[in-house]
């Protein structure tokens, strides 16, 4: 580890330890983000297995087909297979920005590398497209996922000072 000069986020004293404090904090609450798409990744996975389809996006799925997703399944299988089809697909692809962004957060993030909190924004996209595709047609998830997205871009957006008042990446990181 190179010794650095203590910067704004890295002064020395008690306002030093408070300033990493809160940086823990906001690391950590990143992270249990990050823990929620991972775990619901895996439970529409199981829920795939089951019956086909998570039980959160039937609303969605009875919105746009006009009928419900256990009379989908009888009316047109072949149908109904390709549908589930796409849903393991939609979590996979899920638990896959799930898991980037955690190991992101958890390595070059926690190190204050620049290119980390530019690299976490990425998962605001699917986070977004989850949001509007799903939240387009199901209010609860509508207001779930938007307060998700906030959370997330709030805690980015409080870390600007630590990624952007120095000139060189911090050495220094967080002792976890």
């Amino acid at each position: 580890m190179a010794a650095t000069k203590p910067g704004p986020a890295m002064s020395s004293g008690p306002a030093g330890g408070r300033l990493r404090g809160w940086r823990l904090a906001g690391l950590v609450l990143m992270l249990l983000l990050g823990v929620f798409p991972v775990l619901t990744s895996v439970l529409d996975l199981a829920a795939d297995a089951r019956t086909g389809l998570p039980s959160d996006h039937a609303g969605t799925f009875t919105a746009l087909a006009g009928t419900s997703w256990p009379h989908a399944q009888a009316a047109a299988p072949g149908m109904a297979r390709y549908i589930t089809l796409l849903e393991r697909g939609y979590a996979l692809h899920e638990l896959t920005f799930a898991l980037l962004f955690m190991v992101i957060v958890a390595v070059p993030f926690r190190r204050g590398q620049r290119w980390a909190w530019w690299a976490a924004w990425i998962v605001m996209i699917a986070d977004l497209g989850y949001t509007f595709t799903f939240g387009a047609h199901d209010h609860v998830i509508l207001a779930r996922s938007l307060a998700v997205d906030a959370a997330l871009a709030v805690l980015l957006l409080a870390h600007v000072p630590e990624f952007f008042s120095r000139s060189l990446p911090s050495q220094e990181t967080v002792p976890w």
